[in-house]
């Protein structure tokens, strides 16, 4: 079983940025890939970043390509999402999930956090 917490989240301008963690227990985390998903209001979970279990790969969704930095500590045990020039249309919850593939796709991501909000205002 892994458990994972995420905290960072809150209220941001338009232009600013948060940096989210996510701490994870209960499994190797080196041998886990890991991403970061969202979930906006009436709208389904989509896709922001993902990063590989040593971190050599990542990818991006072209809405955060550019201004989100994903990137892990294997000795903390955590992974992060730097988020820098916020729009209002970031805003959403976010969550960590942790998966054996590195993959893009939420059903590949066995275990999931709790989610933490992320605010952005205009």
């Amino acid at each position: 079983q892994v458990q994972l917490v995420e905290s960072g989240g809150g209220l941001a301008q338009a232009g600013g940025s948060l940096r989210l963690s996510c701490a994870a227990s209960g499994r190797t985390f080196s041998n886990a890939a890991m991403g970061w998903f969202r979930q906006a209001p009436g709208k389904e979970r989509e896709f922001v970043a993902c990063i590989s279990r040593r971190g050599g790969s990542t990818s991006y969704s072209d809405s955060v390509k550019g201004r989100f930095t994903i990137s892990r500590d294997n000795a903390k045990n955590t992974v992060y999402l730097q988020m820098s020039s916020l729009k209002p249309e970031d805003t959403a919850v976010y969550y960590c999930a942790s998966g054996t593939y590195y993959s893009v796709t939420s059903s590949d991501y066995s275990y999931w956090g709790q989610g933490t909000q992320v605010t952005v205002s205009s």
